[in-house]
């Protein structure tokens, strides 16, 4: 849209105070005064269509900040003037790379000063909220004194995912004003809340619309405003016993999510609440030392860079997504989701079975996930009514994108292609879920191969981020192009693959899954295994994870994968075939290596004496997925690394605080990973051999 549209837009929708001088003093801010003296504080960072504190930004607000303290205004507004929202918390490219806590420290000391002097400014401050408040924005807006929320407002600290905790004073205003149980549980998890909760909760003073907003300030500034103030609980926990009782509750809680030494920073958050939350000046200042502390570790510092792949991924996806209708032939689990998901999305989405109860089981469960993820029952009616059940798949000829996902049989899916590909409309995209057919062999019946993509979702397809697109060397780039703009405009991540046997995810993921199997056969516990998984930081081991995806499948890619890669890939145990055959086929059938009880697999805990995790069996499981990362690359099948790292952790839940296979390789030492292959091929077999990629890798 064009900037000056934009800004025509935002300055109608936006209740912004008098109008300010184009010529202004400063850079990121506009400083206005309107006819009852009161200073309107307009934040409208340069060149960036969301406001985010960097260092810059904090020193001009400083300068702001004295401005007004000699100007003594009757009172101060501070709003966006972007119409995204407030803020979106610190800018992040600053934390890339510190290895120096006292650096950092200092940093956030003198950031720590400016909020200080916003806080301590002799006349009533109120904070105006649209859109999101976040981390440091947040952490500005409780300096205020009053802060009023616009309806659709969202507030959070999301620091944890980052391996942090608030570190512009968060920690101690926020437990300071809102029942630290409330208020702790939601800087422990990163969660966001909207603008009636946070009323609840006392974060905010009162909710309003825009067209309300002069109305709201005024009360707020001439003290006739109600502001909500600390309950019981929040002043109870002055006292350092009851925040003792407190902690302990929520660092089990914190264990059951995640492990101390694999993610320091909620236990880092709780220990600094514990110690010093009866003082504010206390924990305020201890906050600085246990935010640089943390800013150092590896885990900040990957999940960070995981931060940046992710906006890197998202930039893959292009802009400028033409489909509008999805039609999806499959009702199955994958079909059938990847439909409810488009249709949550604001597409209109046709979805085609041979059957009516595959359909009927869809739209159950499209209606079950949009109750948890659409906060709005219209909302939920209106994603509903865009899923449009179609028997007799007459949403062919209107789609724009047609994905299909029917069983993993060629001869099926040539004969489904048979029957609509005369049927399109000129320029739709046909696309398969395949996860393990070549599309080279997929193309072979077509008219139209160049309009052939592969759209490879994972499952669970409303938690997992990634989509891989898959090409062949007989592709319309326009099409990709396309393609990858969908996967963007449904709140995906793309990663651009070459048609190759299992493309990324499932080669690199079989390795590990069929490993596992092997341990088994070596009489090796199936819930050690799993632990030895979870202990690297896998957020599920291999054995229930093969539960999840359906042994079956696993089967299924197994033996493809070993028709093209031979003994690079575990044999698959006789056993194996057996349970399948019974019918054992994991989660979806309530047993196979555990039995299913409400979606959860019953695990007894390993006996206290008895074997234990080794570093061998952690290294058996994880380091091929490196392997097959670094071959991928070779090859060409992804051309970026960084993009690989980005994959595994969105597709498969690779332990993040890692940064990925190839992250984790080049951490590790690549002499170190490729040696411990070396051992690991003598003892067990070619299959650990390290690829020939190794010897380029950087």
């Amino acid at each position: 849209m064009d900037s000056k549209i934009m800004t025509a837009l935002g300055d109608r929708v936006l209740a912004l105070g008098p109008k300010p001088a184009t010529d202004g003093p400063y850079k990121h801010f506009k400083l206005t005064r309107d006819a009852d003296g009161v200073a309107w504080l307009l934040f409208d960072r340069a060149e960036t269509s969301a406001n985010t504190l960097s260092s810059d930004v904090m020193e001009e607000l400083d300068a702001v900040l004295a401005a007004i303290e000699t100007e003594r205004p009757a009172g101060l507004v501070i709003r966006s003037a972007k119409p995204s929202g407030f803020i979106a918390g610190a800018d992040v490219n600053e934390f890339r790379g510190a290895s120096d806590p006292d650096m950092v420290e200092t940093r956030i000391r003198a950031a720590h000063a400016v909020v200080d002097h916003l806080e301590a400014l002799r006349l009533p401050t109120v904070a105006v909220i649209h859109g999101f408040c976040l981390g440091g924005g947040l952490e500005v807006a409780l300096a205020c004194q009053t802060r009023i929320a616009i309806e659709g407002a969202r507030f959070g600290f999301p620091e944890v995912m980052l391996g942090l905790h608030p570190g512009l004073g968060g920690t101690a205003r926020f437990t300071a004003l809102v029942n630290p149980t409330q208020s702790m549980t939601l800087m422990l998890t990163g969660r966001t809340i909207d603008a009636r909760r946070a009323r609840s909760l006392g974060l905010v003073d009162t909710v309003t619309q825009e067209r309300h907003v002069h109305n709201a300030v005024k009360d707020a500034l001439f003290g006739r405003l109600k502001r909500a103030r600390p309950g019981l609980l929040t002043r109870a926990a002055g006292f350092g016993f009851v925040r003792g009782l407190l902690a302990k509750r929520m660092r089990s809680e914190a264990a059951k999510a995640a492990s101390r030494e694999h993610y320091p920073a909620p236990y880092a958050l709780i220990d600094l609440w514990e110690t010093h939350g009866g003082s504010k000046i206390a924990m305020l200042r201890a906050e600085q030392a246990s935010f640089a502390k943390l800013m150092v570790t590896p885990t900040a510092q990957n999940l960070i860079r995981v931060f940046f792949l992710r906006e890197q991924m998202k930039k893959a996806a292009g802009s400028g997504n033409a489909v509008k209708h999805v039609h999806v032939i499959g009702a199955g689990a994958m079909g059938g989701d990847i439909a409810a998901w488009c249709a949550g999305q604001g597409l209109r989405v046709s979805l085609a079975d041979m059957k009516a109860e595959p359909i009927a089981g869809a739209v159950k469960r499209a209606n079950e996930l949009y109750g948890k993820i659409i906060r709005k029952p219209t909302d939920v009616r209106d994603a509903l009514d865009r899923l449009i059940p179609d028997m007799d798949g007459e949403g062919v000829r209107n789609a724009d994108l047609i994905i299909e996902a029917v069983p993993e049989k060629l001869e099926l899916k040539q004969k489904v292609y048979a029957g609509i590909e005369p049927r399109m409309k000129p320029g739709a995209i046909l696309a398969t879920n395949t996860s393990s057919i070549p599309l080279q062999d997929l193309r072979t019946t077509l008219a139209r191969p160049d309009r052939l993509v592969g759209l490879h979702f994972f499952n669970p397809v409303s938690r997992l981020q990634l989509v891989e697109v898959v090409s062949h060397d007989g592709n319309d780039p326009k099409v990709l192009k396309e393609a990858l703009a969908f996967v963007g405009a449904i709140d995906r991540l793309p990663l651009a693959v070459k048609s190759s046997p299992g493309f990324l995810v499932n080669r690199a993921l079989t390795p590990y899954m069929l490993e596992a199997m092997v341990m088994l056969d070596e009489k090796t516990d199936q819930r050690l295994i799993d632990a030895a998984a979870e202990q690297f930081g896998m957020p599920m081991g291999p054995i229930e994870l093969a539960d999840q995806v359906g042994l079956d499948i696993c089967l299924d890619v197994g033996d493809m994968l070993r028709t093209k890669f031979g003994d690079l890939l575990p044999p698959t145990p006789a056993w194996l075939r057996e349970k399948v055959t019974k019918g054992e086929l994991g989660r979806k059938s309530g047993k196979g290596f555990y039995v299913w009880k409400d979606g959860k697999a019953e695990k007894a805990q390993l006996p206290e004496t008895g074997p234990r995790v080794t570093d061998q069996m952690i290294d058996r499981l994880v380091l091929p997925m490196s392997n097959v990362c670094v071959a991928a690359l070779r090859e060409g099948i992804v051309d970026n690394a960084d993009a690989v790292d980005g994959a595994m952790i969105y597709g498969t839940g690779y332990a993040p605080f890692r940064g990925g296979p190839l992250n984790y390789a080049r951490t590790r030492g690549v002499e170190n990973v490729v040696s411990t292959l070396r051992a690991l091929a003598e003892r067990f077999g070619e299959r650990f051999a390290p690829d020939p990629g190794w010897d380029n890798f950087k």
